[in-house]
């Protein structure tokens, strides 16, 4: 007997879902209620389309290892897309500059959303078995103990009724999930919130002469301040560009101004990205979002849950995009998928659960990391910070202080924050004490340019000033 399942959403967590799903069905429909571009282009549904964007090597290789055989990787470096090692960035962090170790270890993947949705959705719809229809699904179908299809919506507001083995959710941070499952019953499904109230503001910059190799710079918010979170990132993209996304919380928002948005990085911790972009040929207006909450529905804690139906990616849980996890979760989630597919086929007793289970493991990681954080700023909204949380963010902070001067503290902070290690890694014994001895090294007075990139910085500040 042939076997379906359709997925709902055609964007990074639709596509890798299908990919999983299509070697354990005949067929594979992917819904999209919008038309998909035919090339690198932005796509309708993604609030932060065109804002930074890292594919963390945890991510990186769920996605190699869903669609084997593709050189996902060899297609986004022909196309432009760098690797940069995450710990040879040019961070302003909390306590300082991080020093620049020089190992190739934690690759970052780094390119635009569209390039890189483009790419995975080229090599994904190179399956025969997988098709992607138009339409919106309005409902689910079946009941609390089993999903059999979803029902559909068309351009002309007719319904119809599609019916599959298995209905992946991977419809984003818009999902209506809770309403269907709802609507069949099941009614237990909690939710969480915690938003600082970030703004992003993002803009594009031609990359000046001399800076092509340019690597990519951060200036983090600091929660310590007392006042609101204000950050910077530079990334280099394909095609020459710079993008640069500004952060601020509640109270220290950036506009939409491009007048405003170089004087905003020169504010910061440090005045360093502001000091780039300052004579940089813009390529873009400022493009702003406020989709920037941290939401998490807890599927994995119903009481009751249907077969046949599973939630993956910003369905389950969405993050302040700053922390880069989104679309590395969306591809774990994607491997656990596939993982239990692989043991007992799309009709195994409990899958839809067992996946959902496992699915929760890296959203649990990931909303750890950036709710931690987010919560220290004024007037978020959503629960503060219990007396463990607040225990293991003084922890955490003076681990950050040591791991601006010890490569490995630094590479084991860089462990968990690509979700390659549990957050458990960090209380090793071995780390605890190296933490508990304090910094080996004095802080960096400024940031650890190489001397060509201080002969470029130097002259081209001059030259922009």
């Amino acid at each position: 007997m042939s076997h379906s399942a359709v997925v709902i959403g055609g964007g990074l967590a639709g596509m890798l879902a299908a990919s999983a799903l299509s070697r354990s069905v005949e067929e594979v429909i992917v819904l999209e209620r919008d038309v998909l571009p035919q090339g690198p282009e932005p796509r309708k549904g993604i609030p932060q389309g065109l804002h930074t964007h890292i594919l963390l090597p945890s991510g990186r290789d769920a996605i190699e290892s869903l669609i084997p055989g593709a050189g996902i990787g060899e297609r986004l470096s022909a196309a432009g897309a760098r690797i940069s090692s995450l710990t040879s960035l040019l961070t302003y962090g909390v306590e300082g500059w991080f020093r620049r170790w020089g190992r190739d270890t934690h690759p970052l993947t780094v390119c635009s959303r569209d390039l890189l949705e483009w790419t995975i959705r080229e090599a994904v719809l190179e399956a025969a078995n997988i098709t992607v229809r138009t339409g919106q699904v309005v409902a689910l179908a079946g009941s609390s103990a089993r999903v059999t299809g979803v029902r559909l919506r068309d351009q002309d507001g007719q319904e119809s009724e599609l019916s599959a083995d298995l209905i992946v959710d991977a419809s984003g941070r818009g999902s209506r999930a809770v309403h269907w499952l709802k609507d069949l019953g099941i009614t237990d499904i909690a939710e969480s919130v915690v938003d600082s109230g970030l703004v992003y503001a993002s803009r594009r910059f031609r990359i000046p002469k001399g800076a092509e190799d340019w690597p990519l710079t951060q200036v983090n918010a600091d929660p310590n301040s007392g006042g609101p979170g204000r950050s910077a990132n530079l990334v280099p993209l394909e095609n020459g560009e710079w993008l640069v996304s500004l952060g601020g919380t509640r109270g220290g928002e950036p506009t939409s101004s491009n007048e405003d948005f170089a004087r905003f990085a020169l504010d910061l911790r440090h005045p360093i990205v502001g000091e780039l972009i300052a004579g940089a040929e813009p390529v873009t207006d400022v493009v702003l979002s406020r989709s920037t909450r941290n939401g998490r529905r807890y599927f994995e804690k119903a009481r009751v849950w249907p077969e046949g139906f599973v939630a993956l990616g910003d369905a389950i849980a969405t993050y302040n995009p700053v922390y880069g996890h989104g679309m590395s979760v969306a591809a774990l989630g994607a491997k656990t998928l596939q993982e239990e597919l692989q043991k007992g086929g799309v009709e195994a007793p409990g899958l839809a659960r067992r996946v959902q289970r496992a699915a929760a493991k890296p959203v649990e990681a990931a909303w750890a990391m950036s709710t931690s954080v987010d919560r220290q700023f004024p007037d978020v909204a959503g629960d503060p910070p219990n007396a463990l949380e607040r225990a293991l963010g003084r922890y955490v902070r003076r681990m950050t202080k040591v791991a601006t001067t010890s490569y490995r503290v630094s590479s084991a902070m860089c462990d968990v924050t690509t979700l390659q290690k549990d957050a458990l890694w960090l209380v090793h014994p071995s780390l605890l004490l190296a933490t508990l001895a304090g910094p080996v090294l004095p802080p960096l007075e400024g940031p650890p340019l190489t001397e060509a990139e201080r002969s470029f910085f130097g002259s081209y500040v001059s030259t922009a000033g």
